[in-house]
């Protein structure tokens, strides 16, 4: 990795690193993958106010995120299947985390188990919950989250339904993977990953093992999570989950203002204003795109976070200057996972405080709270 300039870099060692049904898994959408293309479309169309003479010699990205300070705007988006990347891979993530200076948010499909991830954290993480049809499953869950010493819960409101992501579908991606001709030569490609995963051979999702039924039957991880998640997730369960969950309480999945003002309304502390980095409603509008409205009508009432497609520290600067508070990413630290496992993690990190900080000095800031609006020579619009 000495020769890595960017988060673009890293995710081309993980692409010959990785087996192609994991890498796909993370990097893919659904079906066309218009919405996730459009992320990165819709950030890359905002343009930068550059300004000079300006004394920007004291930069800081640090700032504060749900009650807590933190090195830069920016968390870890929680990413299931992290532990497939890399042998023990969401501890290692969480501790280049903490490291860095960001909170790390555990997945609920994930393979290490909340408890396994507590007993390495140095620090407080996140757990992101999904709401399964066993609602006795996900009380556990909660319970389980606040037994470790869990204090934010983010839970996800726009996987009632798997969307359709053709790669997994063409990959024939299965919980557990199923041993088919193309996955063993695949995997024999990558003699890296198998040499560092030869010793693990943990594939299995640590948090529900031992409590879900079927989940180890080989069915594709479609056709299982449409067996376990459940459609008729509705706001009278998130105010059932806001009263059970004592802590900070973060809703994610937010795209239109109706929904973030339900969100304030159940007393959530904070929302994601998220299209599942486009891997579920194929046609939604980037979230670069809605931030602004969203901000006009909730900013100062809850915090604004957001994700989809950001890949680097001036997305950072651009969110920012629309209207978050700050920003989770997933894809991109994943990548660096990928390509070298815990230093690849600290490696993305690197790149993105290095990029933000100098987008903030181009524009004539030094510190987040001085950006907005004015760094920027245009507001995006729906297109």
């Amino acid at each position: 990795m000495k020769r890595t300039a960017c988060i673009m870099d890293l995710k081309n060692i993980a692409r010959r690193r990785v087996p192609k049904m994991f890498f796909d898994y993370v990097d893919g959408a659904a079906w066309t993958e218009s919405t996730k293309n459009l992320n990165v479309e819709a950030l890359n169309d905002i343009k930068f106010k550059q300004r000079v003479a300006i004394d920007v010699s004291d930069r800081s990205a640090e700032t504060n995120l749900i009650g807590s300070s933190f090195r830069l705007p920016l968390a870890m988006a929680p990413v299931g299947l992290t532990g497939v990347i890399w042998p023990n891979g969401e501890i290692i993530t969480m501790k280049a985390c903490e490291e860095f200076g960001i909170p790390y948010c555990l997945s609920t499909v994930s393979i290490t188990s909340l408890e396994s991830l507590a007993k390495a954290a140095s620090k407080k993480f996140w757990f992101q919950l999904y709401v399964i049809r066993d609602r006795d499953f996900v009380k556990q869950l909660i319970q389980r989250a606040e037994a470790v010493g869990v204090e934010t819960l983010v839970l996800t409101l726009d996987l009632p339904l798997s969307g359709q992501r053709n790669r997994d579908i063409h990959n024939g991606l299965s919980a557990p993977p199923k041993p088919t001709i193309f996955n063993v030569i695949d995997i024999l490609r990558r003699p890296a990953w198998c040499y560092e995963m030869l010793h693990f051979r943990n594939f299995n999702f640590g948090n529900l093992k031992g409590h879900v039924k079927n989940l180890e039957n080989g069915k594709s991880l479609a056709e299982w999570t449409n067996e376990q998640y459940d459609p008729s997730l509705n706001w009278q369960d998130v105010k059932w989950i806001r009263d059970l969950w004592k802590g900070k309480l973060i809703l994610k999945g937010i795209l239109s203002t109706e929904d973030a003002e339900t969100a304030i309304e159940v007393g959530a502390d904070a929302i994601v204003v998220s299209n599942h980095g486009g891997r579920q409603l194929d046609g939604a509008p980037a979230t670069i795109q809605v931030l602004p409205d969203i901000s006009s009508k909730i900013a100062g009432r809850c915090e604004i976070l957001i994700d989809g497609g950001f890949t680097s520290g001036q997305d950072v600067f651009r969110a920012l200057a629309l209207g978050a508070n700050g920003i989770l990413m997933g894809r991109a630290l994943i990548y660096g996972l990928g390509a070298g496992g815990q230093a690849g993690v600290q490696k993305a990190l690197g790149f993105i405080a290095h990029e933000l900080e100098t987008t903030m000095g181009l524009c004539g800031v030094n510190s987040v709270s001085e950006i907005g609006p004015h760094n920027l020579y245009s507001k995006p619009v729906v297109r």
